[in-house]
């Protein structure tokens, strides 16, 4: 498990600023955003209203409209973070954390489209784990509290059919939910 840090003085001159839970994230018409703290997810919706959500990034991720090219695009913060600008006119200069929101969009967009519906969870949870995870005793502990609605709006699935496969994933012995987090289960995945 890859941890990123963020190097102050790679990029001293970015205007900064920080955002509670559940606060969305106001977006540079030009530029990009580098998330320096914390988790947030990008997301949009159908034209039925139905979210959509398209990513979740943590700490030297970079995102964007300009990387998504989706209308409409919202970021929304799952923690307290704080995040950078990225004047349009230094872009070239996070070219590897752009080529690495690439490959994990595809990686989700691989994960949201598994056949199985209880594959698709496991799929997920291991790319959260993997992505925001920490080790613990009983497994990898995923430091990211996700409701079952959100956990549906990634997957394209019904809430209901969330926390059905989330009972039988617990009665299976592979997540623990006794914290608000769930913990992934070393052993099974």
């Amino acid at each position: 498990m890859t941890l990123l840090t963020y190097t102050p003085a790679l990029y001293p001159n970015l205007r900064q600023q920080t955002f509670t839970c559940r606060q969305l994230v106001p977006m540079p018409f030009n530029g990009l955003l580098r998330v320096e703290r914390g988790t947030v997810r990008t997301m949009t919706w159908s034209e039925q209203g139905t979210p959509i959500t398209l990513g979740y990034w943590g700490v030297g991720d970079v995102l964007g409209h300009s990387l998504s090219g989706v209308q409409p695009y919202q970021i929304e913060s799952k923690t307290h973070v704080e995040i950078s600008y990225i004047p349009q006119n230094l872009c070239y200069q996070s070219l590897d954390e752009v080529f690495r929101h690439l490959q994990q969009t595809q990686e989700f967009f691989c994960i949201v489209r598994s056949e199985c519906l209880r594959d698709r969870l496991l799929q997920l949870l291991a790319w959260l784990a993997k992505k925001f995870g920490r080790e613990v005793a009983q497994g990898v502990l995923i430091d990211l509290r996700l409701t079952h609605q959100e956990i549906s709006e990634a997957m394209g699935i019904t809430r209901i059919t969330v926390t059905r496969l989330m009972c039988r994933l617990e009665e299976e012995g592979i997540i623990d939910r006794t914290r608000p987090q769930y913990i992934v289960l070393n052993s099974r995945l």
